[in-house]
């Protein structure tokens, strides 16, 4: 979204509600630091991060069970997620280095079996009419889903490295965000005092 696609009418009329450009500013400068610890410390950046994870698991479950004194709707989903939260938490608190293996080759499996389904969408896309580039990409995603599954734990040990690049290009783009929002808001802001002259 840019300052440049509001005009004096939809700015006034919108009925967009945006987030003040202050939080993503905030956002994206945490997302730059979170990446560059993990960058220049990797696996104890990782390992604190499934700590709190862990935590927040623990801490949720216990919430989730407690609710039901006050809210009983879904109560055998509340029931559910509450003990898989503590069992879970527990589980990371009390083994956080086997913990973080664990994460870390399950966060791996699942970003091969999602990039085997998109692998899969765009040859099937592909074979469909979408182009031989379409079909090329689909193809080399299902290669490299497959190279995932079959190397997660290699995968693993250089996790933290490729989510710090990705939490650095985040935080750099909602940072760039953050003052388009800005921008925007004083184009509604200017739009609003030329309306009331």
């Amino acid at each position: 979204m840019t300052a440049e696609g509001f005009t004096t009418e939809n700015a006034i009329w919108s009925d967009v509600k945006l987030p003040p450009w202050w939080l993503v500013l905030i956002e994206g400068i945490l997302l730059g630091l979170i990446g560059l610890f993990l960058i220049f410390s990797p696996y104890g950046t990782l390992f604190s991060i499934f700590w709190v994870l862990g935590l927040y698991w623990l801490i949720k479950g216990i919430i989730d069970l407690v609710s039901l004194i006050w809210d009983r709707t879904m109560w055998g989903w509340k029931i559910v997620a509450g003990i898989l939260g503590i069992v879970a938490g527990y589980i990371v608190l009390q083994h956080p280095i086997t913990s973080t293996v664990v994460l870390s080759v399950t966060a791996v499996w699942l970003l091969a079996l999602i990039g085997l389904f998109l692998g899969i969408s765009a040859l099937i896309r592909g074979l469909k009419g979408a182009g031989w580039g379409t079909t090329i990409l689909g193809i080399v995603i299902i290669i490299l889903a497959i190279v995932l599954m079959f190397h997660s734990a290699v995968a693993a040990t250089i996790l933290p490295w490729v989510l710090g690049f990705f939490a650095i290009a985040g935080g750099i783009i909602a940072i760039f965000q953050s003052f388009q929002l800005r921008s925007v808001e004083h184009t509604i802001e200017d739009a609003k005092e030329k309306l009331s002259s």
